[in-house]
């Protein structure tokens, strides 16, 4: 599911307001921080995550590979943040509603 720039606008005026939900350290992507990360965009829909500076990946490679592995679209990367979204499959979320062209 590919974003449109409107939507890609939409998300991340969104997430601009979100404080980072997951930190990435000096084990990079680990197996608990993947599940973590699609866990919480499960609940949240929406995730910012920062890379701290321990860690081997910048935060472009790090986006990549977490999306890529949850399916998950890469929303904005800025500095040692970037934000991911992926709708959730659950019932019980607010669904955020993506503007349409």
């Amino acid at each position: 599911m590919a974003l449109t720039k409107k939507q890609t606008k939409q998300l991340r005026a969104m997430a601009n307001q979100l404080k980072p939900l997951l930190y990435i350290g000096k084990n990079d992507l680990t197996d608990a921080a993947v599940k973590q990360a699609s866990e919480t965009l499960d609940s949240h829909e929406l995730l910012k995550i920062a890379v701290q500076d321990g860690s081997g990946l910048t935060a472009k490679e790090a986006a990549d590979k977490l999306a890529g592995q949850i399916g998950a679209e890469v929303v904005q990367v800025i500095g040692n943040r970037f934000v991911l979204f992926r709708r959730s499959k659950r019932d019980d979320v607010e669904h955020i509603q993506l503007v349409r062209e």
